[in-house]
């Protein structure tokens, strides 16, 4: 696996990418599916996740292989990723997810429902008087901290903290609409980014797992990978 920082070459502007995708939060996405794609039959065998460093364009990636940039646009800098972690090992983390919970409609069909809008009609929300409802930030930290903790054993990783005490800051939810042409209906999903400590319980899995596979869907729109560094 390799570890990957790319970001925009000095001599390239952010408005000549913007161009690129002719303004297309969409074609802006598949820039970074390029550095990977060698085939048209290519499947997505990455994580990535987006983020503006001091205002420039900049994504770090883990990836069965080396990305490629035909275009000459982009910096690469990639190292190979062997984690060697260890049973109760504490890490610092960072992760932006896609968090829903799967339920069954009136027809039996599964269905994907974002968690913080689930806690929102459990609870009757917008029917609440304003002063009774629940602050949106508390009910974000709630049910994206469940959303967490209900995936440790199969990552292996335990989340330090709770409700009352957290060591786990959920925030930055966020809705996203992606629009892939005239005629095509839009990609439309929430992120949320969680930041805090976790202890290492099983850490074949958790690198297996965790950090090579990622966390949750929309993976292919920049979700699912954790950010780790050891905490000294």
């Amino acid at each position: 696996m390799y570890f990957s920082l790319i970001r925009l070459r000095r001599n390239v502007l952010p408005k000549d990418v913007v161009a690129l995708g002719n303004g297309n939060a969409y074609q802006l996405h598949k820039l970074i599916w390029n550095l990977f794609s060698d085939g048209p039959d290519r499947r997505r065998d990455f994580l990535y996740r987006y983020e503006a460093v001091h205002g420039c364009l900049t994504f770090y990636t883990v990836s069965a292989r080396e990305p490629n940039d035909p275009s000459d646009l982009w910096e690469i800098h990639s190292k190979q990723y062997t984690p060697k972690i260890s049973k109760g090992e504490r890490l610092a983390f960072s992760v932006r997810v896609n968090p829903v919970c799967s339920k069954r409609d009136e027809r039996r069909r599964r269905q994907r429902h974002d968690v913080v809008m689930e806690a929102k009609r459990r609870i009757a929300f917008k029917e609440l008087p304003h002063q009774e409802r629940p602050h949106v930030a508390t009910l974000v930290q709630e049910a994206g901290l469940a959303w967490l903790k209900a995936r440790e054993v199969g990552l292996g990783f335990h989340v330090e903290g709770n409700n009352e005490a957290p060591m786990v800051r959920a925030d930055g939810y966020v809705q996203h609409k992606l629009f892939r042409g005239k005629g095509v209906e839009a990609v439309d999903f929430h992120t949320l980014d969680f930041n805090g400590v976790l202890t290492v319980t099983d850490p074949d899995i958790f690198i297996k797992e965790c950090l090579y596979k990622g966390i949750g869907p929309a993976k292919g729109f920049g979700c699912g990978l954790m950010m780790v560094r050891r905490i000294t």
